[in-house]
Formats: C-alpha cells, structure tokens, sequence
C-alpha cells in the first residue's frame, strides 16, 4: 500500500489547498466582495506615499478628493434636488386620483395655511377636472403650461387664469418662489369657473 507523501510537491500541495479552502467552512468564512474591497483599498492606502505624509494624512487626502469630485457631479447634474423639481412640474400623478382627491388635498392645506401646497393641488384639481370634462385628453407627463395652452384652446374664456395659475404651480413646483393667500384663492375660483354651469357663465 503507498503512503500518502509527507513531502508533497509543489503541484499536490497546491491541490490539496484548493480543496481545503472549498469546504463549506472556509466558504462561510470567506469575506464578501465589498470588505475584500475595502481591505484591499486601505492596504494600498498604507503602501502610498503622499509626499512623506503619513497613511493617515494620505486616507484624508483621498477622501477629500473623492468628496470634491461627488460635489463636482452633482453640481455639474443640477443638484440633489433636479429630478424632484422636475417630477414636481409634471401635474398629476401617475396614479389614478380624481379633481375630488386633489380639491380635499388642497383644502387640508389651505387650513393649514400652507399656501405653496395648497395652490399645487388646487391647480391640480383644474387638470384633473379639464379631463373628467372631456376638455383635455388625459396624458401622463403634462406640465402646468400644457395644461393651460390646452385647456385655454377648450375653454378661451378661462386661458389668461390658467396661464397665471400655472405659472404659480412652476413657481412653487420648482422651489424657486412662494405664494400666499391670495394665488391660492385665485386658482381655487378658476376651478370654480371651470365647475359652473355653462348657463351660468
């Protein structure tokens, strides 16, 4: 019978290693990409030299850098907050809501005297309704000035108050301005006009 050799060669050993490190155990224990490479990241942190600086000076250094450059592109895309001022100016939701949901949203603003939010849904309370009317064909993505070139073709007798109305929502939707009390009551009477009776006009 033949012993297994004490004295492998170079070829077995490296065998036998690859099977012992495949057990399950070994597996396991083994650490996860992102902590191999993090480790890897502050070793070679360790092995740079800055100039003679320690690794510590030089782990500032890089961050700084990597900090410099995240600002640089965010500011080079438009800011953090460009994709919400940019959803905000689209009118209505995706989801399906009522000129009703956004009437009752505006209302529980107003008497919160949140004048901004107010306006917004109240604006979007006169899309909404241009639609439920058949004035407006319903089309995801529509903007405030959309909405009031449109439903200003269907309905000329309203288009100057809803061009003013819908510059308030851009004003508000983009974060530039506020508006009080008074541009809420204004879209909140076109939405009224917008309500009547024909007769009644």
């Amino acid at each position: 019978m033949i012993g297994i050799p004490v004295e492998p060669d170079r070829g077995q050993a490296r065998d036998w290693a690859v099977q012992e490190l495949s057990r399950r155990e070994y597996q396991d224990a083994r650490p996860g990409l992102v902590e191999r490479a993090f480790r890897w990241f502050l070793d070679a942190l360790d092995g740079a030299s800055f100039g003679g600086a320690p690794p510590t000076l030089g782990l500032v250094i890089v961050v700084a850098l990597i900090a410099l450059v995240v600002v640089y592109a965010i500011r080079r895309s438009g800011g953090l907050h460009r994709t919400a001022r940019l959803r905000a100016s689209e009118v209505l939701p995706t989801t399906g809501t009522t000129a009703a949901d956004h009437r009752a949203a505006a209302d529980r603003h107003a008497q919160a005297q949140e004048w901004d939010q107010a306006l917004v849904e109240q604006f979007r309370a006169v899309a909404r309704e241009l639609e439920e009317r058949a004035l407006l064909n319903p089309q995801p993505g529509r903007t405030a000035l959309e909405v009031a070139r449109d439903g200003g073709a269907a309905r000329p007798d309203l288009s100057a108050g809803l061009l003013t109305a819908a510059q308030a929502f851009d004003k508000v939707s983009y974060g530039r301005l506020t508006v009080g009390q008074a541009a809420y009551l204004a879209v909140r009477e076109l939405d009224g006009q917008l309500r009547a009776p024909v007769a009644a006009r």
